[in-house]
């Protein structure tokens, strides 16, 4: 009898896997960012992308604003585009209460009127400080900012596509935390890592409540980033900790966030993925 041969056609990669996909990148504003990192990824696997920004938060920060702004962000991601896709941007101070909806609803409308991917990148950084230094004010601006504002981004995001109807495939969330619940903690971050803390412990629940629609949902983090903030003697500190005696790049959970919007990580929901290249905490 001749050999019957297994069909491998399934297992051929697609060089554009989310090509007629479409993805909101919160937090999106700088060049040396995680988020334009996650967003220029996305653009290279095929996306349409919508590059949230809040310029005012980057500009009271020791690295500052990104010095071309999002225009110019944006026009270098448009080099990359794939036939059919977009890039659009747009600010959005998302601690207002109805400001994540109005995000959604404005990042839906401008890549074509559905949204595929969230990747809630932003954050507050600063105001913050250990048990004995952190007041109330510094609590409830971390909540506001990290916390409240990505739950009200998922439930516009779910609200969106449930009114868009069944069937739309590729649903990803993806949130970001930053390693708090592993050994050391951040013990002078009690604000930040707080707000972080909840995030990560909502995505099971978030996983669960979304899974009848065909939507995962994960946090990463990303581990120590050299996303331009740490000062020469930090730096060197954090570097020697890293088995390669260097920090993590931007492009490096970039790289997971991106993957884990395709269909290779449909079996991937409710998890916090770890991405820290080794580091020695």
């Amino acid at each position: 009898m001749p050999a019957v041969h297994e069909d491998l056609s399934a297992y051929r990669r697609d060089p554009l896997p989310l090509l007629g996909r479409t993805a909101l990148v919160t937090g999106a504003s700088r060049r040396a960012g995680i988020g334009y990192a996650t967003a220029r990824r996305l653009v290279a696997l095929g996306a349409s992308v919508h590059l949230h920004h809040h310029v005012p938060h980057d500009a009271r920060q020791t690295y500052g604003a990104d010095p071309d702004g999002p225009d110019a962000l944006a026009a270098d991601l448009r080099g990359l585009l794939a036939d059919g896709a977009r890039v659009t941007h747009g600010p959005a101070d998302l601690t207002a209460p109805e400001a994540p909806a109005r995000l959604v609803d404005e990042a839906a409308q401008a890549l074509g009127g559905r949204l595929d991917i969230l990747v809630a990148n932003h954050a507050l950084n600063g105001r913050d400080g250990s048990l004995d230094a952190i007041d109330a004010g510094m609590l409830d601006a971390h909540w506001q900012t990290n916390t409240r504002s990505t739950i009200l981004l998922v439930q516009a995001y779910a609200r969106l596509r449930a009114a868009a109807g069944t069937g739309i495939p590729g649903g990803r969330v993806v949130l970001m935390t930053s390693g708090q619940d592993l050994r050391g903690g951040m013990p002078h971050e009690i604000a930040y890592s707080l707000s972080k803390g909840a995030l990560a412990s909502s995505v099971r629940s978030l996983a669960t409540a979304l899974a009848p629609a065909g939507v995962t949902v994960n946090a990463v983090n990303p581990g120590p980033v050299d996303t331009g903030y740490a000062d020469e003697e930090s730096r060197a500190l954090v570097a020697g900790l890293f088995p390669g005696g260097t920090w993590g790049t931007t492009d490096d959970p970039a790289r997971l966030i991106s993957w884990l919007a395709t269909d290779e990580a449909a079996w991937i929901t409710g998890e916090v993925i770890n991405s820290e290249g080794g580091f020695a905490r």
